[in-house]
């Protein structure tokens, strides 16, 4: 309010001066006499005020003119200026609203507009690393690959892009299964930008698939420097590395490099199973029982598993039943409430022949977690303790729809494995593999499985006479147990 009152006031005051000026000027006698071509003007003091005032603004408009028409000489001729400047201005507005309409039409899934508005915005835009982009992305989501392969390589002539041109032809080869050009479009990606993650990522697992164990564990030393992996993630992943590559090493024959390097692997993660496993066996070739059972030790008291027993036998291969109950008491008194240890001491009891302390260990199991094995191994001890084959034949049968317990599962895709691997062979995931127990399917069984082991018995009752034909053997039950 106060400054409009103000500025109102000043408007006043100049009104005023200006004013009385005038009437001073017209007071004041004189004047001034024009004579052109016999023509005389007589102007007052007033008017030749307004005369000057007046020339002044002829000549300021006068070179506007000469100006405009010295720029326009200029940009005929094709120089730079300020009609050109302001044209090029207009060009890239416009450029930049085509571009930004076609940023949001690809983020909108709509391809067709995004190539339209790529086009109209590389014709006004003189930025290729930005219009080419968006025309290589706007392809790809249109199905034109040969398109946006060609955008991809007029992104490699310039330093600043040759980056994001690799990736995107990366991709491609990727997507057509092209596995050795993408390690190498990988490889070169890589040294452009080694800390980009997702490009390390690929690197990584491209590298595994082709066994390259070396180049492999360097990528993933560049992801821990790069802070894109955690120590001790790096650590169990390194300690994959090193064990596949072992595992290579011992194709070739080279025993002494492939104990070393399963040494190592079990060194990096004492909890991998598989690498204590070759680590363990390593050492028995080397006739070194003792080391090779404080590795299977750690490993088992980390996480209990088959292969470790399995491992832990060979140390003694030919003890008796009762020497290997004894010594494997150093992996039966680890991790007591474990599946695994109950069924490995049922086990070793059963070929121990001592069926009643057997039973004990696996009675809890098979009733609170019946799984395949502990169901198989339950009737072992029915059959050594002489019980009919009606009930040896039931728990076999309860053994065919039970779960099987723990696998390899994949974390990645839920897939089974039969033994660990480095790489999932279903959706090609590095170090995914774990032992745990798969997820638990839709499919329903056929109605009346539950029913199995009481019709198995049933028709054992009613066949007694063909007892010589049915019979279930020891070893039957013992191969069984073996498979589960």
């Amino acid at each position: 309010m106060l400054w409009s009152l103000i500025k109102i006031l000043a408007f006043v005051a100049v009104i005023t001066a200006l004013t009385f000026g005038a009437t001073m000027l017209m007071n004041v006698d004189g004047g001034a006499v024009i004579a052109i071509g016999g023509v005389e003007l007589s102007l007052g003091l007033l008017e030749l005020v307004f005369a000057f005032v007046a020339l002044v603004v002829l000549v300021w408009l006068a070179l506007k003119i000469l100006s405009f028409l010295v720029a326009a000489f200029h940009f005929l001729n094709g120089d730079e200026t300020a009609i050109s400047r302001y044209w090029d201005r207009n060009r890239e507005r416009k450029g930049y609203e085509a571009l930004s309409e076609g940023m949001m039409a690809l983020a909108s899934g709509e391809g067709h507009l995004a190539m339209t508005k790529a086009a109209r915005a590389d014709k006004y835009l003189e930025q290729p690393q930005l219009t080419t982009l968006l025309t290589a992305q706007a392809a790809e989501m249109t199905g034109d690959r040969k398109k946006a392969e060609a955008s991809y390589k007029k992104l490699l002539e310039d330093d600043k892009t040759r980056f994001v041109g690799v990736r995107g032809i990366m991709k491609q080869k990727l997507e057509d299964g092209d596995t050795d050009t993408a390690l190498k479009l990988a490889e070169k990606a890589f040294a452009l930008k080694p800390k980009h993650e997702d490009t390390q990522d690929v690197l990584l697992r491209l590298q595994a698939e082709k066994a390259d164990w070396t180049g492999a564990r360097t990528t993933l030393n560049a992801k821990l420097k790069s802070g894109a992996l955690p120590r001790d993630v790096h650590k169990r992943r390194d300690a994959v590395l090193a064990l596949s590559e072992a595992r290579d090493v011992a194709k070739e024959g080279t025993s002494i490099e492939s104990r070393e390097a399963a040494i190592e692997a079990n060194r990096l993660s004492p909890d991998l199973i598989p690498a204590a496993v070759m680590a363990a066996r390593s050492y028995i070739e080397d006739d070194n029982g003792r080391y090779a059972a404080r590795v299977l030790t750690k490993a088992w008291s980390a996480r209990p598993h088959p292969d470790l027993a399995a491992a832990f036998a060979e140390i003694a291969p030919d003890e008796t039943p009762q020497e290997r109950l004894k010594r494997f008491r150093a992996l039966t008194k680890l991790n007591t409430d474990n599946p695994e240890t109950k069924m490995l001491l049922a086990e070793l009891h059963i070929a121990a022949e001592d069926f009643p302390q057997a039973r004990r260990d696996i009675t809890e199991l098979v009733t609170t977690d019946p799984t395949a094995r502990s169901l198989t191994i339950m009737a072992a001890v029915e059959r050594g303790e002489g019980a009919d084959d009606a009930v040896v034949r039931g728990w076999l049968t309860r053994a065919l729809t039970a779960p099987r317990g723990p696998q390899w599962v994949c974390d990645n895709c839920q897939h089974i494995h039969g033994a660990w691997a480095p790489i999932c062979s279903n959706c090609s995931s590095f170090d995914t593999l774990s032992w745990k127990r798969p997820v638990e399917t839709d499919v329903a069984m056929p109605a009346g499985t539950e029913m199995l082991p009481l019709i198995v018995g049933q028709i054992e009752d009613n066949s007694a006479s063909d007892d010589a034909s049915d019979d279930v053997t020891d070893a039957e039950v013992v191969d069984a147990s073996n498979d589960k």
